[in-house]
């Protein structure tokens, strides 16, 4: 709490013990309205929201569920007169709570089409356009959320408000996740009726970001921690469209540019035949002892970076110190996880299984637990791995996670080389494509009859060409990096009703270039 307290402006304890009496008093029926505002407008004078949150992590005591519970109609007509929760007027267009404000905007009319459709009898394709964006929503706005902004208010003491907001986060995940269920199975009069509870439940959970997590973020975050979020925010990814950069950049310093570009090709060849041979210059070239050889500590980055598997290192004291930065990232993370409790990296709900696989490879009880997801199109598998130095004492904990969808598929024996699609393919295929690569004319790819490259515009979908061009894919990088999202389990979300219309715009690329760019690629399979 003193962590805290050192990033706010002197808190008068007392007033903030009356404001939290009072607010017990109202909400139990003790007192009306009219006289806690008015007790509130004579006593109080002025309220912030970082002192409520300062107020309920430090005086009231913890109850389970109580973000769930905390009812936020209720608190704003109480505090209504005495505190300003309206929007901020001078952030740029680009700033990570503006693009949070922007998301709930654009969630609240999504939640107008809702009210409007239960009005009319069910057409499954209308009702799984809207929980598509509504599953984004929880795989995008939520853990952008939890790994950025909770993760920099927690480094600062301010854990108790995002610890118990984290618990309202994954109640409306779950609650989205079983209607869409509900709308599988063809429980159309359950999930008609349970409609307006999760508009309920949403409204009110962007009404408690917008009353209480974003003003004390603005309190408590700096704008140089907020500029440096917006490389974890891009990451991540948001709900309903990319973030426009407003935000001037830094320039950079021309002397350093124009030594850099004079120093010619010779010297670049010169140090690159120096590498070949390991005698390497410079802090990043010089190569380290590791366990089995010496690299330089660019080439352990790109290990990791191209390993096949998420990996994070948790240290013995229970503080995240790293995690892979691989193109095929399975769940959302961003770099403020870094230095931060690793309890504070999960849901309340799953902390004490975090508490028992810490306690037991701490004590040497265990020292490996592994975990999966199965559903239809997906499984993905995760590990944990106590870590311990030449002597046996515990020196943290390894987790390993891979999305094994495609290995569980695959069948027979691959034994021989196929450039084609990027994997080992089965002797008998290859040898089918030797004997077709015999013959003195060029062999022509089945696949590229499918779909003819003329036919392409705005409304292809992108499902249909990846299934016709499977490379496509990965190759979808090439064009922008935003595209490595393809790479991970939400493409299953987003592929069915992406157009490249609404490819182009998520890509923030040209659709004509788009195009281009994809024929081009299909070209050279």
């Amino acid at each position: 709490m003193e962590t805290m307290a050192k990033h706010l402006p002197a808190l008068d304890e007392e007033k903030l013990k009356f404001v939290i009496e009072l607010k017990e008093k109202y909400n139990a029926g003790k007192i009306s309205l009219e006289e806690a505002r008015k007790l509130l407008k004579e006593r109080v004078k002025t309220l912030t929201p970082y002192e409520i949150a300062y107020a309920e992590q430090k005086i009231v005591p913890f109850v389970e569920d109580e973000c769930i519970k905390e009812n936020i109609q209720n608190m704003m007509l109480l505090f209504n007169e005495v505190m300003d929760t309206s929007r901020p007027t001078d952030l740029p267009s680009d700033h990570p709570i503006m693009c949070y404000y922007r998301e709930n905007d654009d969630m609240r009319e999504l939640l107008k089409e809702v009210e409007n459709l239960i009005q009319f009898p069910v057409i499954k394709n209308q009702w799984y356009e809207l929980y598509d964006k509504l599953d984004l929503w929880w795989k995008l706005h939520l853990p952008r959320k939890q790994n950025q902004l909770y993760s920099l208010l927690e480094k600062k003491g301010f854990t108790r408000p995002t610890t118990t907001m984290w618990v309202l986060d994954d109640f409306v995940r779950d609650e989205l996740k079983e209607n869409r269920k509900m709308l599988d199975d063809g429980n159309e009069e359950e999930f008609i009726a349970s409609q307006t509870s999760v508009a309920a439940d949403i409204i009110d959970l962007i009404q408690k970001e917008e009353t209480v997590l974003y003003p004390t973020s603005l309190a408590m975050i700096t704008e140089e921690e907020f500029e440096d979020m917006k490389s974890g925010d891009k990451e991540i990814g948001f709900t309903f469209g990319e973030l426009e950069e407003v935000s001037p950049k830094k320039e950079i310093n021309q002397s350093e540019s124009s030594n850099i570009s004079g120093q010619g090709s010779l010297a670049k060849d010169l140090a690159q035949l120096l590498g070949k041979y390991g005698f390497n210059s410079g802090e990043n070239s010089s190569e380290l002892d590791v366990a089995m050889g010496k690299m330089t500590l660019e080439q352990i980055n790109l290990v990791f970076k191209h390993l096949p598997v998420d990996i994070t290192y948790v240290d013995e004291n229970e503080i995240v110190k790293f995690y892979s930065d691989t193109a095929h990232r399975i769940f959302p993370r961003s770099k403020n996880v870094i230095g931060r409790d690793v309890k504070n990296c999960h849901p309340r709900k799953s902390v004490h299984i975090v508490e028992e696989i810490i306690e037991k490879f701490r004590n040497g009880e265990q020292d490996f637990a592994e975990f999966w997801i199965n559903k239809p199109g997906l499984f993905i598998y995760i590990c944990y791995s106590a870590v311990k130095d030449k002597d046996g004492n515990f020196r943290g904990i390894l987790e390993m996670m891979q999305d094994c969808t495609r290995i569980r598929s695959l069948q027979g024996s691959q034994t021989l080389l196929n450039w084609e699609n990027g994997t080992m393919n089965s002797e008998e295929a290859k040898e089918e494509k030797l004997e077709e690569t015999t013959e003195e004319s060029p062999r022509e790819e089945s696949s590229n009859s499918q779909i003819p490259l003329d036919s392409i515009n705005k409304d292809t979908y992108l499902k249909d060409l990846i299934k016709a061009y499977p490379n496509l894919k990965k190759d979808m990088i090439k064009i922008s990096e935003r595209f490595k999202i393809l790479q991970g389990p939400l493409a299953a979300v987003m592929l069915p009703k992406a157009t490249l219309e609404k490819v182009s715009e998520k890509g923030d690329i040209d659709l004509n270039t788009l195009i281009e760019k994809i024929k081009e690629l299909i070209k050279t399979y």
